[in-house]
């Protein structure tokens, strides 16, 4: 997966009023991601007087959507939308040139259609009268999907060459594309499998990920004459739904953290309790990646904010330099199975829609909730960093640790500045289990409390000067996923439609006899997909199509997502595409082909990790049987 990972600059020779007109729209994303951190706080507060749910929470809710489309509008203005593809890369000239305008034109027709289609959905719910809180519609807030493909699709446009004669290019093949789409002569039923193909030609060339899905979709549904407006429904369900605003203010906390000097102090914690070991700094570096990642999510926010600080500690120890490049790659997404992790939010909420559409009695099937999957996260999480600062122990000669000591003073005031950190997953934990705030209300809290800490007690930032600035990259990278999220379950809803699920089911109960056999052909087919889907996606598409088939298997769900995202986590490290392979060789200038030498070691030891998880049920379903 090709992604741009330089945060956005604001050009210096940018006129006056187009740096105001720049940072209005950022305001689109800042406001409602305070708002949505501020209002749960509130109704903390109002509970005390009140029962049932109110009309802040519902607002919450709708700010997704707001901050979603917003924060994708952004990622297309800063030319900063994931993609599948890494070829552009490679060519150069004209066969670049050639690549971006294809791409990008295709890209603008996808959006252009889905602009449509959620015209189509808004005027429909505009018929219904209902009302969001406050007496304000709800297709007001709707209005958001047509405006923010709309504005999409412009700029992905803009983005297809330097030049006008390219963008004119680009924007015909757009035109042909829309009205071939539009007055087709032939029977679209018959120009499904060439649509298809002409869209992964333009994917490897470089279009966008949620084009490439929200274009499948929207072939198939041409295809089989259904009107499109289906998939802006699905995103509006998904991203509006209750458990969905939990992902921006998670994602907002570890922002907040990653662009403060929190990885300074908890480098520092860690290498006090641990660098005095043989393998300390590897130890460390396990320890502090996985404490970034479960709350900056699969992002990649974790190599880049703590390569630059970690790298010269483990080459200092006398580490190899492409053991300490595997080491730093492999441990970049460790966080991914433990909580307020995102992957694991969106699994629980995916799975349990999917088994309640299923309509299966086992209660204890249905129960697929946010808190069992942290909870049966929690033990294969630390088996999979334990096995990394095993691997690291035995990397590291053993004469570099020779005259190492321990240091308890060092211990403890390197715990003491660093304690308002250490307490966040304890803020965010004990608000999530005590029962006393809903999921929505913890993620606000934890979101309040990362602000707080890093911009009044250590003051890292500056609560004008750079919360709109953080809060604008946050938004930057929610807005992306949600717009794989949202189309993803449009593609998602035409294959239940078809019943491929089902079809799925009756064919791998007949083919496949043994359970054993089919959790090891799963492992394989997940870490391939892990490498060349991005993860969200993966999530919104795979899912609903394994949950049924594990099921019939006898597995429970629980078990089976975390097998799902361990797998995940492998699939970063899987050449030649996985995503920390590519953040990797992007943070410390390397071929990604050294990089790539560099992690085979790392692939070993966890996938040894994931066949644990895989056939020892009990390590992930012990601590869920224990919730009642």
């Amino acid at each position: 997966m090709n992604v741009e990972v330089v945060p956005a600059v604001i050009p210096e020779n940018l006129p006056g009023w187009r740096r105001w007109l720049r940072n209005g729209e950022n305001l689109f994303v800042v406001v409602p991601l305070a708002l949505s951190a501020l209002l749960p706080l509130l109704e903390i507060i109002l509970r005390r007087f009140h029962s049932g749910v109110s009309g802040s929470i519902l607002l919450v809710q709708n700010f997704t959507l707001v901050i979603g489309m917003a924060g994708a509008a952004i990622a297309a203005r800063d030319g900063r939308l994931l993609s599948f593809s890494s070829v552009s890369s490679f060519l150069k000239g004209r066969a670049k040139t050639v690549a971006k305008v294809l791409s990008s034109g295709v890209s603008a027709a996808i959006c252009a259609f889905l602009c449509i289609a959620s015209v189509q959905f808004v005027s429909t719910e505009k018929a219904t009268g209902e009302v969001l809180a406050y007496g304000i519609p709800n297709w007001i807030v709707e209005l958001v999907l047509p405006a923010g493909f709309g504005l999409i699709a412009l700029r992905v446009l803009w983005h297809a060459a330097e030049n006008w004669i390219g963008r004119l290019v680009a924007l015909l093949l757009a035109g042909v594309v829309i009205w071939f789409g539009i007055h087709s002569p032939i029977d679209p039923e018959k120009l499904v499998a060439p649509a298809l193909i002409g869209l992964l030609l333009v994917t490897i060339l470089g279009a966008p990920v949620f084009t490439a899905i929200g274009g499948a979709a929207l072939i198939l549904f041409w295809g089989d004459h259904s009107p499109i407006a289906a998939i802006p429904l699905k995103h509006h369900s998904l991203v509006t739904s209750q458990s969905l605003p939990t992902i921006p203010l998670f994602t907002l906390a570890g922002y907040f953290l990653a662009e403060s000097g929190a990885s300074k102090r908890l480098v520092r914690v860690f290498q006090a309790m641990c660098g005095s070991l043989r393998g300390g700094p590897a130890i460390v570096t396990a320890l502090v990646c996985a404490f970034f990642t479960s709350f900056t999510g699969a992002s990649g926010v974790t190599i880049l904010a703590l390569g630059g600080l970690l790298m010269p500690v483990l080459i200092a120890a006398r580490y190899s330099e492409r053991d300490a490049l595997g080491l730093l790659t492999g441990a970049g997404s460790l966080g991914l199975l433990f909580p307020p992790c995102l992957p694991v939010i969106l699994y629980s909420i995916i799975a349990s829609s999917t088994i309640a559409n299923l309509g299966v009695a086992n209660v204890s099937l249905n129960s697929v909730t946010m808190e069992k999957m942290f909870l049966g996260g929690l033990l294969p999480g630390i088996l999979m960093v334990a096995l990394t600062a095993w691997w690291g122990i035995r990397c590291q000669p053993k004469e570099a640790a020779a005259g190492l000591s321990f240091n308890f003073t060092e211990m403890r005031r390197a715990f003491w500045d660093a304690k308002w950190e250490l307490m966040m997953p304890v803020v965010a934990l004990v608000s999530l289990f005590s029962g006393y705030a809903t999921a929505i209300e913890a993620a606000a809290v934890t979101a309040v409390y990362a602000a707080f800490i890093t911009t009044v007690v250590h003051r890292d930032l500056h609560p004008f000067r750079d919360l709109p600035r953080v809060m604008t990259e946050c938004g930057l990278l929610v807005g992306g996923v949600m717009l794989i999220l949202g189309v993803a379950l449009g593609f998602t809803h035409f294959l239940v439609t078809a019943q491929i699920p089902d079809q799925l089911v009756e064919w791998s109960t007949h083919t496949i006899k043994s359970k054993w056999l089919f959790l090891l052909g799963l492992n394989v087919v997940l870490i391939f997909v892990g490498g060349l889907i991005e993860i969200y996606a993966a999530i919104v598409v795979v899912v609903p199509l394994l949950v049924p088939v594990g099921i019939a298997f006898g597995i429970d769900p629980v078990h089976l997502g975390i097998i799902f995202l361990a797998n995940m986590e492998l699939g970063f490290l899987a050449p030649p595409v996985g995503l920390n392979l590519l953040l990797s060789s992007y943070r410390f200038d390397k071929p990604i082909l050294e990089v790539m030498r560099s992690v085979i070691p790392m692939l070993v030891v966890l996938f040894i990790g994931v066949l644990l998880i895989t056939y020892i049920p009990a390590l992930t379903t012990w601590l869920p049987s224990l919730v009642k």
